[in-house]
């Protein structure tokens, strides 16, 4: 799934939409004590109040609410494996009764609970629903042509909710005229914040794809990995954190810990080309020899493919390992790359960074910045100094 296609189904969710459809809501209660189901409960999403539905709904939409690779996951399932998840909500997807869809989700639900504690009391909610997505017409398609076509996509989501304690409060009551405590031990289901959750199947491009799961942390960057592999029996998740960790290492061992800033950035302007020539609909990716190619045409002296074959096979411990290419190249739209010194620190677009320069001015180091314009400090406009005066000034200090 691309950013696109979890939109278009995120704005789904919202009531009286007839492209969606809820078939039935089912709740589960679990205790933090005992690890064990206090209660659950099924019904027709229709039955609940309209308030009710609009809670729900927009719990469903921030649990899939996030960047790709940061908060949102598109995950592969294991294969061979027993118990399997795929195969339960598979199952689960296409059962014909209430009874048989609780039977199914509850294996879930118990698959969540072994060998885990959680800190709090959680509610697990599910929806079976269905997704109805009109494909758009082009301008030479007429009335009667294919433009009709109607995508049905059935699913399922899950959302994970953390209870809190209700909270103490002193209340004026306006017959009696006096104050009083007020007293709640109902806990509050916190729906604003889901912990986790995932949708099943994945959709790309009005296609369903039963072989993959879109899981969500509560945070970005924060996977819980007892839920991915043992719960969800997915494949290990990279975040794109992780994917720029092993793409900066790799340039380490192949062009050195030190690099200059005009080498740093046509690194980063060929891997962004190569995002941006991506005609594919998966995400395109970088192996060995296409950062050897990357390296190669940015100016890094000594590069060749086994260089960076054996620089893959040190940092990773794996040499076919593939760096989704919108993970290594920070985003060009927002000043992502950092600069720090001990005087300041200062943020530039990676579009920006060839304009800064590092060099000796008098005996002492300094970070130089191109400018097409006068610079404003605190809207004071600077008053440009000549570079030789300053350079006396400086030895004259020392």
């Amino acid at each position: 799934m691309n950013k696109k296609d979890i939109a278009n189904i995120r704005k789904q969710f919202k009531v009286n939409n007839d492209l969606l459809y809820i078939h039935e809501i089912f709740n589960v209660y679990i205790m933090k004590e005992s690890s064990e189901i206090y209660h659950h409960q099924s019904m027709p999403f229709d039955l609940l109040e309209e308030e009710q539905q609009e809670l729900f709904m927009n719990n469903f939409k921030k649990v899939l609410t996030g960047r790709l690779d940061e908060k949102l996951f598109e995950l592969k399932f294991q294969r061979n494996v027993e118990n399997s998840s795929q195969l339960i909500l598979h199952q689960g997807l296409l059962s014909q009764g209430t009874e048989e869809w609780k039977e199914q989700m509850l294996k879930i639900v118990l698959k969540m609970l072994e060998d885990k504690q959680y800190e709090m009391d959680i509610v697990v909610t599910f929806i079976r629903a269905e997704f109805r997505n009109p494909s758009k017409k082009s301008s030479d398609e007429t009335e009667e042509s294919s433009g009709n076509t109607v995508y049905s996509h059935p699913f399922i989501l899950c959302s994970m909710n953390k209870t809190q304690d209700p909270k103490k409060e002193l209340l004026f009551d306006y017959v009696q005229k006096e104050f009083k405590y007020n007293i709640v031990v109902d806990p509050v289901i916190n729906l604003q914040k889901p912990i986790s959750g995932f949708l099943f199947p994945a959709i790309t491009d009005n296609a369903s794809d039963i072989n993959h799961v879109l899981y969500s942390s509560g945070k970005a960057y924060e996977l819980n990995y007892h839920f991915i592999e043992e719960v969800l029996n997915a494949e290990e998740a990279v975040t794109a954190q992780e994917d720029k960790v092993v793409f900066e290492e790799v340039i380490r061992k192949v062009a050195g810990e030190k690099i200059n800033t005009s080498t740093l950035s046509n690194v980063y302007e060929e891997v962004h080309r190569v995002v941006e020539e991506s005609e594919e609909e998966e995400p395109p990716k970088l192996d060995y020899k296409d950062v050897e190619k990357v390296l190669k045409s940015s100016g890094v002296k000594d590069t060749d493919p086994e260089k960076v074959q054996e620089a893959f096979k040190t940092v990773i411990d794996d040499e076919a390992y593939e760096l989704k290419a919108s993970n290594v190249v920070p985003k060009y739209n927002s000043k992502s790359i950092k600069i720090k010194t001990k005087v300041a620190d200062i943020s530039v677009s990676p579009q920006d960074l060839k304009y800064v320069r590092q060099t000796q001015v008098g005996g002492k180091l300094c970070l130089m910045i191109e400018v097409e314009e006068n610079t404003v400090v605190e809207g004071f406009e600077m008053i440009p100094e000549a570079l030789m005066q300053k350079v006396e000034d400086l030895n004259h200090e020392e």
